[in-house]
């Protein structure tokens, strides 16, 4: 067989949607979390050899095309200013200086990005370092560098070039979007400071039980999401310090949990999640739309959260079946899209899963 011509080495990479199940927003605050992806949404990014380098808008994501001005309006309402093109430079800028800072040649040839995704906007399920995940594999394999750039370093990557863009995240979502699968992680201050990153344990996806992704089709009232917690969490304020220590020790509560196939502990666990972030912030903070998505999914007797930071809902049914067919019916009501989760494996390659420390 024929060698491959450059034109043919076209590299496509995919990321999945991020569910926080325990722990969140105790990441952005030195703590712990329990996520995973799924299949059901992700982000796709393309690389092929080109003359020039190029960063191709996306069609629907990047439109700057509209057929009026109230059109365009109407779409600055609901989708933003922002799409993806901004993300894919922002990766590659991250990635070449780290690459430059650690001494790591890189070959003088051009390539021309592009992505799609069909993750839900505002839906916190991070979309958009899902796509910065899937530019960053893309860069690893175009350039051959995989093995110089350790996995635990990739989520610093990834947050980095969405600080760039003044985004305020943590690191849960890229480590999970890094990894795939399922997921334990801990931030302790400890680790960051001696490693340079935290401590992340892959586990089982068959230790999860059936979960349920919960989401309004048209998101009207996101809230305000980080509020003010994250400054008086600088302040010192005792009682967001105390409420937070609690939320990263759901995490390796959930974990242990998980390890028995305790679910019944897992959904009181999920619960006091969301409360804790709910006194935390206040109503006005989180949003009616997304109290409601918790709600509709308690009134039936499942437990429930947020899987990021509002926007969306996981969901777990103890009692089964018969449980999960009423949480369907209680979410059709309320106007909510509800579906069972498809949890993504980890998408590490033998070789990485391997290189990754044991202790």
């Amino acid at each position: 067989m024929a060698a491959a011509t450059k034109a043919e080495m076209v590299f496509e990479r995919r990321a999945y949607a991020r569910v926080g199940l325990l722990g969140n927003p105790s990441d952005m605050y030195s703590g712990k979390a329990l996520s995973f992806t799924i299949t059901d949404f992700s982000a796709t990014v393309r690389l092929r050899p080109s003359p020039e380098l190029l960063i191709q808008p996306h069609p629907h994501h990047d439109l700057v095309a509209f057929p009026s001005l109230p059109h365009l309006v109407s779409r600055l309402q609901n989708e933003g200013y922002y799409g993806g093109v901004r993300l894919l430079m922002a990766i590659c800028k991250v990635f070449y200086n780290h690459c430059i800072q650690n001494n790591i040649s890189l070959k003088a040839e051009n390539f021309t990005l592009s992505y799609d995704t069909n993750i839900p906007r505002q839906a916190g399920l991070s979309g958009s370092s899902a796509i910065v995940c899937a530019a960053l594999n893309c860069l690893l394999d175009f350039y051959d560098v995989r093995h110089l750039i350790q996995v635990e370093l990739r989520p610093n990557l990834i947050l980095d070039a969405e600080k760039e863009l003044g985004i305020v995240a943590g690191l849960q979502d890229r480590v999970a979007q890094v990894y795939g699968g399922l997921v334990y992680m801990d931030f302790s201050q400890e680790h960051m400071d001696k490693l340079g990153h935290g401590i992340y344990r892959p586990l089982d996806v068959n230790l999860l039980p059936p979960l349920y992704l919960i989401y309004a089709e048209n998101p009207s009232d996101s809230g305000k999401v980080h509020s003010s917690v994250r400054q008086r969490w600088l302040n010192g304020d005792e009682f967001i310090i105390s409420c937070m220590k609690e939320v990263a020790q759901l995490a390796l509560d959930g974990r242990r949990a998980l390890l028995q196939k305790d679910y019944t502990e897992l959904a009181r666990l999920m619960n006091r999640n969301f409360d804790l972030r709910r006194e935390m912030s206040g109503d006005d903070v989180l949003g009616s739309v997304n109290i409601k998505m918790v709600e509709v999914a308690r009134s039936v007797g499942a437990s429930s959260k947020f899987t990021g930071s509002g926007g969306a809902v996981v969901a777990l049914c103890p009692d089964g079946e018969a449980q999960a067919e009423l949480l369907h019916k209680a979410c059709q009501e309320s106007g909510f899209v509800v579906q069972q989760i498809k949890v993504a494996p980890s998408v590490l390659s033998d070789e990485e899963l391997t290189s990754l420390p044991t202790c």
